[in-house]
Parts: C-alpha cells; sequence; structure tokens
C-alpha cells in the first residue's frame, strides 16, 4: 500500500483511536496503580503494531513476540497484587487490533469497541455470571450455544430429499432460534422485571422469529399465569417486528411492489401496535415475580417439534410447486408462508418484478400470506399457551388482518 495514499492515513488513525480508546478504559479501572499499561502505552502498542504490518511479516513476528514478552514480564510484576490476566491480555489484543487496523480498519475499530465495552462492564459482568444465573440457566445457556456454535456449523446447508426440500441446517437454525428466543424473554424477564421486559424480549425477538415468540410467551403465560396480558402484549410486538422486516425485503427485490403495499402493511402494523401497547397499559403484572433463578430457559423438545412442524410444511410447498408446475409458485408460497412469511414475501416481490404479477394481484397475494401467517400464528398461540393465551393472541391478529382485508378493498 502507498505511504502517501488517504487508506493509509486512515488505517493509522484508526490504529492509535482504537489504542486510545482501549487505553482509556484500562486508565480509568479501579486498582489502576497495579495495572501494567493505559493510555499511552495501549496507544503506542496499537501505532507500533500498524507500523510493524506495514513493514512486514517478519517484523510483525517480532514485535508481537516482544509486546506477549512484556505482558509476561509484567504479570510478573503485579501477579501478587492482581493474579488476573486481564491486562496482559488486553495489551496482546491491542497491538494484533493496531495490526488489523492496517487492513480492515472498520473491523479493527469495531472490535475495539466490543473490546473497550467488556473491559468498563467487568463489575456488572461478574455479577450476572456469579450472582445472577444459577447452575441449571448456565447449563441452558451452554446446551443453546452448543447447539449454535458446534451442531448447527457441521449440518450440511444444501437442499436435500425428495424435490430438495428439506434443508438440514435450517430445520436446526429453528431449534436454535426457538431456544434462543425463550432464553432471551427469561434473561430480560430476570434482569429487567416483568412488564417492560417482557414486552422488550418480543419486539427484538420477532426479528427473529416471531413463530418461535408466540411459542415462547406462549410457554411463559401457561407457566405464570399472571404474566398473561404482557404475554400476549410481547406476542403482539414480536409480529409487530416480523411485519417490519418485509419492507426491506419488498424494496431490495422489487422498489415499485413496496410502495404499493406501504398502506396495508402500515394499517396492519399500527392494529399490532394498539393491541401490543394495551398489554403494557394495565400494572397487575408488577407485583409478579420474575422467574426464578431454577425455572427453565427453554425446553428442547419443544423447538425440535416445532422445527420439524416446519420440514413437514416445507416439504409440501415443494411438492406442490412441483405438480402444479411455474402456477403453482405463489401457491406454494402461501402454504410455506405458514412457516416461514419472510420467504414467501420474497418469492411474491420476485414474480412481480419478473411481470409475472399484476398490482392487484401482487395485493392480494400479498393478503394471503399474511393472512396464512398469522392464522398459523393463532393457531400455535393456541397449542402452546392454552385457551386464555390464544384467543387474545388470535384477536388481535385477526383484527390487523382484517384491517389490512378492508384497506386492500378500499384500494
Amino acid at each position: 500500500m502507498d505511504e502517501t495514499t488517504p487508506e493509509t492515513w486512515l488505517a493509522l488513525s484508526s490504529a492509535l483511536g482504537l489504542g486510545l480508546l482501549i487505553g482509556l478504559v484500562r486508565e480509568r479501572r479501579p486498582g489502576r496503580a497495579h495495572a501494567i499499561a493505559g493510555l499511552r502505552t495501549h496507544a503506542l502498542v496499537a501505532l507500533a503494531a500498524a507500523v510493524a504490518m506495514s513493514l512486514g511479516v517478519s517484523v510483525l513476528l517480532v514485535a508481537l513476540a516482544l509486546t506477549g514478552l512484556l505482558a509476561a514480564m509484567g504479570y510478573r510484576a503485579t501477579s501478587a497484587d492482581d493474579p488476573g490476566l486481564t491486562s496482559e491480555v488486553t495489551l496482546v489484543l491491542t497491538f494484533l487490533l493496531g495490526a488489523m487496523a492496517m487492513r480492515m480498519p472498520a473491523l479493527a475499530t469495531g472490535l475495539a469497541v466490543v473490546v473497550a465495552v467488556l473491559l468498563y462492564a467487568k463489575e456488572p459482568l461478574h455479577e450476572l455470571t456469579r450472582e445472577t444465573f444459577s447452575e441449571r440457566e448456565v447449563f441452558d445457556g451452554l446446551l443453546l450455544l452448543a447447539s449454535a456454535l458446534v451442531i448447527l456449523p457441521i449440518l450440511p446447508d444444501r437442499p436435500i430429499g425428495p424435490y430438495q426440500a428439506i434443508n438440514l441446517a435450517t430445520i436446526w437454525k429453528l431449534v436454535v432460534l426457538v431456544m434462543a428466543v425463550s432464553a432471551l424473554g427469561h434473561v430480560v424477564l430476570r434482569v429487567i422485571g416483568n412488564r417492560w421486559g417482557l414486552a422488550a424480549a418480543g419486539f427484538f425477538a420477532g426479528y427473529v422469529s416471531s413463530t418461535a415468540a408466540t411459542i415462547g410467551f406462549g410457554q411463559r403465560a401457561k407457566e405464570t399465569p399472571s404474566l398473561l396480558r404482557s404475554a400476549v402484549a410481547a406476542a403482539l410486538l414480536s409480529n409487530l417486528a416480523s411485519l417490519s422486516l418485509c419492507v426491506p425485503i419488498l424494496w431490495a427485490v422489487s422498489p415499485p411492489l413496496v410502495r404499493g403495499l406501504l398502506p396495508e402493511l402500515g394499517v396492519i402494523g399500527g392494529v399490532l401496535l394498539a393491541g401490543g401497547l394495551l398489554g403494557l397499559h394495565r400494572g397487575e403484572d408488577d407485583a409478579v415475580k420474575p422467574p426464578t433463578s431454577e425455572s427453565r430457559m427453554f425446553r428442547f423438545g419443544q423447538a425440535l417439534g416445532f422445527a420439524l412442524l416446519v420440514a413437514a410444511l416445507t416439504f409440501a410447498a415443494a411438492a406442490l410447486a412441483a405438480w402444479i408446475g411455474p402456477r403453482g409458485a405463489m401457491a406454494a408460497a402461501a402454504l410455506s408462508a405458514v412457516a416461514e412469511l419472510h420467504a414467501a414475501v420474497a418469492t411474491l416481490a420476485n414474480q412481480f418484478a419478473r411481470g409475472g404479477l399484476e398490482a392487484t394481484e401482487a395485493r392480494g397475494w400479498m393478503l394471503a400470506l399474511l393472512a396464512a401467517s398469522l392464522i398459523a400464528k393463532s393457531v400455535i398461540a393456541w397449542v402452546s399457551g392454552g385457551a386464555a393465551y390464544g384467543w387474545r393472541v388470535s384477536a388481535g391478529l385477526m383484527a390487523a388482518l382484517a384491517a389490512g382485508a378492508a384497506m386492500v378493498v378500499a384500494f
């Protein structure tokens, strides 16, 4: 890389900036007198790494070895007062991030922010892991991590079987999603509280899987009936988040289509938002104790059963498309919307972009996809949370669907 290019100066400034950021956090830590490096040291180490990177791999390796040696000497000098390795590991990591900044300054800077947050949040993290979470919760968390980081990467991510309809990686992702959504609601409830915690968990879980969220909050409502109103609000807000994801999907595939569908999407979203806010307006849940440390974060068997159901529906959609031909694409999409709305929406946008659908037909098919998705979630709400949870969630979803249908008729 030419030394006079703007990219070089950007990389060097990124290295210096990330070193200053990490050093600032280390400088302000309690017990600073025993730290081996502060603001200036981390900034110099990051800058030295950037210079070494520009001089060649051999110089970089020598500089890295020297940094590691200095960190080891610092640990030996301060181990009596501070037996931890955070300072030493941070110094070496600062060197590596400084070197990375010469190739990928944006990524290096982003990672430096993550490092700074982890360093700054030392006490809250220690309190969370040592005092807040129980052994049962830690075990569930490890099971979730193993499912996501060990099992998922080794599964084949390609279609297999008849009609090439089954993807084992996709099925296992659904298992992980259901467990993760349930765990998210459990953790937020334990840390924040029932009323706002459940609503926040519901909304953000909807960006991952509103179906999984509906199941997870149904389980919560069944286990703790006093949380029924908040669980219903969380389920409706999760569907609102899922609906909002349709807009960027439509825009990416067919911008003209999304402009035509905004009125009904806005009306449906408004009804879901109103239903979610109604669940937050009442205060009975504030006196209800959150789940205890011995509560399960999720139930693996239920998550696996949901994923198998999705696999069966996906296979049926693929078979329908193969039997009917190209004209069955949207019918198959409507069927698959029962399990996965966003993939079906992408199919609709693609058909419209190719000229296979008129604007009026596309609006009708969009309503059909939403109907398939919302009706399926209504059934899921009854199964997962019982009658009280089921009829409340289904009433909100059907009211949103009716509002959307009225808008389609009006147009």
